[in-house]
């Protein structure tokens, strides 16, 4: 049977081939438009075709989530049987915060505008658009699948904590925290394109996970300077705590919603979205473009027309009192069943 370190690295490279798959495929989307007319292809067929990808990915990485944990629980001596299912398509369509996926990836289209504004080439203008397109759907997949393991750890009652794994290239930030243990229902801390990942515990105890001084050593004296600077590398090597020399920061906002701040998501791939909006105005009723709903293709697990705001996992676990309250809130918002 593996171990749970090789399970979480099994985990990892799932979800890294995922997001590099459809990386691939959104570049080669992205060149079928052009400076003068992205604008326009972002809120037409062309953006939803690079939603769908995302969202495809998104569902991918979900539908892992619960073999994967249920996997690390028997591993590590406990029962495999899960009290609830996994709602895969429930994270598919959402951006990490919270927002529609289609607001998300129309962003790009705006930063061509900008860079060409800004005196840029439209070959250079197009290239940044791809790096940030590229950019939000890596941190899109990344989020969703660390998202559905904590909502797969919740339907697990012996699961009580979590580790976080970081795996090398990484910022100063992921890697003082490298091995820190937190509270199942604890959130994540994370950037754009972070790729670090949770390892669940079933018991409360150490799992063999590098520490920051450990993956610092592991840098070469260049990565050492381009991830810690020159003077901050230079402490670090002379005995100083690398998390000393990092200033590492919590970086989710959320929204203030009925006198609380509360994290929640009104959007997924639903006809008020951006796209859905502008082709109903244009007097289309959803029928003629594929992908408009991601896809007759895609069938329509992603359609949703509620109107309620739904918390999302995180925030859920923020404000629950007890795991019997995590559940209810987990199946009330369609997070499992």
């Amino acid at each position: 049977m593996a171990t749970p370190t090789e399970l979480g690295r099994t985990r990892y490279e799932q979800v890294t081939s995922v997001i590099r798959a459809v990386v691939q495929q959104v570049q080669a989307l992205w060149w079928g438009t052009s400076p003068s007319t992205v604008e326009g292809d972002l809120q037409g067929e062309l953006g939803a075709a690079i939603a769908a990808a995302v969202a495809e990915g998104q569902l991918s990485v979900a539908d892992a989530a619960q073999a994967y944990i249920a996997a690390q629980m028997a591993a590590q001596g406990g029962s495999a049987l899960a009290e609830a299912a996994l709602v895969a398509s429930a994270f598919a369509g959402i951006a990490p915060d919270g927002g529609p996926l289609e607001t998300l990836l129309f962003l790009p289209a705006i930063g061509v505008r900008r860079r060409l504004a800004a005196g840029m080439s439209p070959e250079e203008a197009m290239l940044g658009g791809l790096s940030d397109m590229a950019r939000y759907a890596s941190t899109s997949i990344a989020d969703t699948a660390r998202s559905a393991d904590q909502v797969a750890m919740a339907s697990h009652p012996n699961c009580v904590a979590y580790v976080r794994v970081v795996q090398l290239p990484a910022c100063a930030r992921c890697i003082i925290l490298s091995g820190q243990m937190y509270s199942r229902s604890e959130g994540f801390l994370r950037h754009p394109n972070c790729d670090c990942q949770t390892l669940p515990l079933r018991e409360r105890e150490w799992p063999d996970v590098p520490t920051p001084q450990a993956l610092f050593n592991r840098l070469s004296e260049r990565e050492q300077r381009r991830t810690f600077t020159v003077a901050g590398a230079r402490v670090i090597s002379e005995g100083a705590d690398v998390g000393q020399v990092v200033n590492a920061r919590r970086g989710m906002d959320v929204a203030h919603i009925y006198g609380r701040r509360l994290q929640v998501t009104h959007e997924g791939a639903t006809r008020r979205s951006v796209y859905g909006r502008s082709r109903s105005a244009a007097g289309d009723r959803m029928s003629r473009f594929a992908g408009q709903r991601f896809g007759q293709a895609t069938s329509t697990r992603y359609y949703r027309s509620t109107r309620t705001p739904r918390l999302m996992p995180e925030e859920i676990f923020r404000v629950a009192e007890g795991r019997d309250h995590e559940l209810r809130l987990l199946r009330r918002y369609g997070y499992i069943v």
